[in-house]
């Protein structure tokens, strides 16, 4: 089990985790957190309603990791437009997009962000110091999208747009500053890999 989950009885998953790889998944779900923000009703949280009916921004994330997470549901940025008027209704269905469905996508992303950090912090040590993590089926979709988009942020901070930019990440040397973020990538992508590949059996 180490290193990768494996399927639990009645549904669910579980993975064997030392210290160090606790600590790092954490403080990358943290850091993700702090990136996505807190939800529209924040500043009014004596009122229940206000979450519910808070529109969402028209305009792109200006940080590039957001763009990622939240890209335009009408544009491609891969393919050109037919026209200036094709370029621009595309860009007012995705704002209108936008508005109505970012909070909705963000608090999704922020509950399986606090999932992954709730779980990690009520595991208890074993005696050699790491724990083994064991998820309900429900917490393991939660991680499986947490580990997604922890994936999408160091992705695009490393600059990864497809496979062949992967292939050039593992020729990296060692005192190249990229590598710790190189291999967090790496292994989080091997985790993703078993939870998908538990969750289908």
């Amino acid at each position: 089990m180490p290193g990768h989950f494996e399927p639990l009885r009645g549904g669910g998953a579980a993975v064997a985790l030392d210290d160090v790889e606790i600590s790092i998944i954490r403080s990358l779900a943290v850091q993700l957190l702090e990136l996505i923000g807190p939800g529209p009703g924040e500043d009014a949280p004596d009122d229940p309603l206000a979450e519910l009916f808070a529109e969402g921004p028209s305009e792109p994330p200006t940080d590039p990791v957001l763009r990622r997470l939240f890209p335009d549901a009408y544009t491609d940025p891969e393919q050109a437009p037919d026209s200036p008027q094709d370029a621009e209704e595309k860009l007012a269905h995705s704002a209108e997009f936008r508005r109505f469905t970012e909070n909705d996508l963000r608090a999704g992303k922020r509950e399986n962000a606090l999932a992954v950090i709730r779980t990690l912090d009520s595991l208890t040590p074993g005696g050699d110091g790491g724990a083994v993590l064991k998820l309900t089926a429900e917490e393991s979709r939660q991680w499986l999208g947490s580990l997604n988009d922890l994936r999408l942020a160091i992705g695009s901070r490393l600059d990864i747009t497809d496979e062949d930019d992967t292939d050039d990440l593992y020729r990296l040397p060692d005192e190249d500053p990229r590598k710790p973020m190189v291999m967090a990538y790496l292994w989080l992508g091997g985790l993703q890999e078993t939870l998908v590949t538990t969750l289908m059996r």
